[in-house]
């Protein structure tokens, strides 16, 4: 079996911060602040997590959990979490996030942090639209990415 590796620290830049409340190897819990009140975000190593049989997974993908934040700040933070994710990790290859498969305001929100449709999952729990963000240096490899080769 291949070792998945740690995750990383995040450093978020001011005026956003970021306290993590329960660390693990491959999964974090973290308190944001830079939104009124703060938002509570998860990240997990996608190799472990509940998405490891639902794609084809990379060691260093790594899901971002922001269940509890408003759509309409969703879009902000996931700038800055690309960012922050992407410096601390500069080998993940993908960073994913789920949200309901008919939340359009959701998957709009991500979009404008330069998030897109990928695929459909059903997890057995819940029908999820998997929405991912790769660095440039994975897109320049194949820029037509919504192309399927042959279809």
């Amino acid at each position: 079996m291949i070792p998945v590796p740690h995750l990383p620290e995040v450093h978020l830049p001011p005026p956003w911060s970021a306290r993590a409340t329960r660390l693990g190897r491959h999964s974090q819990e973290l308190w944001t602040t830079g939104q009124p009140g703060g938002v509570r975000i998860q990240l997990e190593r996608c190799a472990v997590g509940r998405f490891r049989d639902a794609y084809p997974v990379g060691l260093h993908d790594i899901e971002i959990r922001a269940d509890d934040l408003a759509d309409h700040a969703l879009g902000e933070m996931l700038t800055v979490l690309t960012a922050a994710l992407g410096a601390a990790d500069p080998r993940c290859r993908r960073l994913v996030l789920a949200a309901p498969a008919a939340d359009g305001p959701r998957i709009a929100a991500a979009e404008t942090a330069g998030f897109r449709q990928v695929v459909d999952v059903d997890l057995g729990s819940a029908e999820l639209t998997l929405l991912t963000w790769e660095p440039a240096w994975v897109t320049r490899c194949d820029p037509d990415l919504d192309r399927v080769p042959g279809a």
